[in-house]
């Protein structure tokens, strides 16, 4: 199951990755969070509760990419569940700036350096529970720009790289508009027609209907 919350003034879509086999007394119903956006306490509230109501135990707390509004709450999760961050490595440096980037769109971060991370790349497979999480780089929104794969929920995350109709933009440091057309055409597109597009903002599409009607990608 993916479950997905919606949160902070940039309206950021945070999921949750759950493997929803039966808990016994040797398998936790394990969970991932993907890009943890919390900026208010209700929201972390909202977060946690629904984790702690379902049983489950976080065992990843994942980044498709480092801006601002997608980590408002990453070191609240990281020190409530005692977990690092597992993410691209050319993303650390727009870690290492979310202070700064948070002073200027509206978002009271701290400092973040500071954090554990665990760095993981291209094609490298992670597991969620029992379910297997597929890293796959897609530059060009910003470096360190990463979409989840879950071939068991035929869904890819995708960040800020692909939208409903649309693409990410790519006119903030690190952006390439060239590059991410490329490798979305080579690195998402290439699903199969009924994989869920589950996007960083706005609402979910599928792979089929990507390839015939975003045209950014005919």
């Amino acid at each position: 199951m993916i479950k997905q919350f919606t949160f902070n003034h940039f309206e950021v879509n945070c999921y949750l990755i759950v493997d929803d086999h039966v808990a016994t007394a040797k398998h936790k119903r394990c969970c991932a969070i993907v890009d943890p956006a919390p900026e208010a306490s209700f929201e972390d509230v909202q977060l946690t509760q629904y984790i702690e109501e379902q049983g489950l135990t976080v065992t990843h707390i994942l980044l498709t990419h480092a801006h601002v509004d997608h980590i408002a709450g990453l070191r609240q999760c990281c020190e409530h569940f005692g977990l690092p961050v597992t993410m691209h490595p050319d993303g650390r440096k727009l870690l290492r700036q979310a202070e700064a980037w948070g002073s200027m769109m509206g978002f009271a971060v701290d400092a973040m350096d500071d954090l554990e991370v665990v760095e993981v790349g291209d094609n490298d497979t992670l597991h969620v529970g029992s379910i297997e999480v597929e890293c796959r780089y897609v530059p060009g929104h910003c470096p360190g720009s990463l979409c989840f794969v879950v071939p068991s929920e035929k869904a890819v995350l995708t960040g800020d790289a692909l939208f409903h109709y649309s693409i990410g933009r790519t006119d903030l440091p690190g952006g390439d508009y060239p590059t991410l057309i490329e490798k979305l055409k080579t690195r998402i597109l290439t699903l199969p027609d009924d994989y869920r597009v589950l996007p960083g903002h706005g609402i979910e599409s599928l792979i089929d209907k990507e390839r015939k009607y975003n045209s950014f990608l005919a």
